[in-house]
């Protein structure tokens, strides 16, 4: 997730900050007391929600949102005022919501709910768009091999469905099935675990004989969120799932269509 905040009391947006990081643990949240600094940073890097000021001395709120929108169709806007007069301007420019200050957490959870639906109960967060990453409590996992962090992106690939230690290997290593291989592959999934029980987050992986498989109840992926249809997912795919594995170019497909 990622939050763009513009408010020109430089205390406030502090505030704004602060709250959204400690309702989205673990999101990238970029602040800015000068509207032009914003469009700017937004020519370089997107953004899923703008939370904007309404009154700001040299470009209203509402007058950064008409820009920002025309620099990303899709962003959400929700604004952030001490004044409720701006009520109808805001929604005649399709604004996602309107929050009063000061900024209170349960209120600024109540929109982003709105739009990404309850939080999942889970630690760990799987980014799958624009590159694979896994957070935990916020802070990134860290692999020992980039196999073992592939292999994780596999079975978060399958939903849950379960891989043969076969499917798995062949899907992840070039080359014909030989006795060095299935070895190779066997310290991968030793990895992999040990990445995962260094992270605390061990039980996100089921394991059986000769199989392997992810729980998704245990995981905020938004890939599955995309597939139940919740708007910031389904606006932040760009032809980019899992980029870095050839593998993961047939479900850009679908995703596609």
């Amino acid at each position: 997730m990622r939050f763009l905040a513009v408010d020109d009391e430089h205390f406030l947006l502090e505030e704004l900050k602060e709250a959204l990081e400690q309702v989205r643990p673990g999101a990238e949240v970029w602040g800015f007391t000068k509207p032009g600094e914003a469009l700017n940073a937004m020519k370089s890097r997107r953004a899923d929600v703008a939370f904007l000021d309404i009154e700001m001395g040299s470009m209203t709120g509402l007058e950064l949102a008409e820009q920002m929108k025309r620099l990303q169709p899709d962003l959400h806007i929700v604004f952030v005022t001490g004044h409720q007069q701006y009520a109808v301007q805001a929604f005649q420019l399709h604004a996602t919501g309107y929050l009063l200050k000061p900024i209170n957490t349960a209120a600024l959870e109540r929109e982003l709910t709105f739009l990404y639906g309850e939080r999942s109960p889970g630690r760990v967060r799987v980014q799958t768009f624009s590159g694979f990453e896994v957070f935990v409590d916020g802070v990134p996992v860290k692999f020992g091999r980039a196999k073992a962090k592939e292999l994780l992106a596999y079975l978060v690939d399958r939903k849950g469905a379960s891989a043969t230690t076969a499917e798995a290997r062949a899907a992840l290593l070039e080359g014909p099935d030989t006795v060095s291989s299935r070895g190779y592959f066997r310290n991968i999934v030793k990895n992999l675990r040990e990445s995962l029980r260094a992270a605390g987050v061990e039980d996100i992986l089921l394991r059986e004989h000769n199989r392997l498989a992810i729980l998704p109840e245990k995981l905020d992926c938004d890939y599955y969120r995309f597939l139940r249809g919740e708007a910031i997912a389904v606006n932040s795919y760009r032809g980019d799932y899992l980029p870095q594995y050839s593998w993961a170019e047939f479900r850009n497909g679908e995703l596609d269509k």
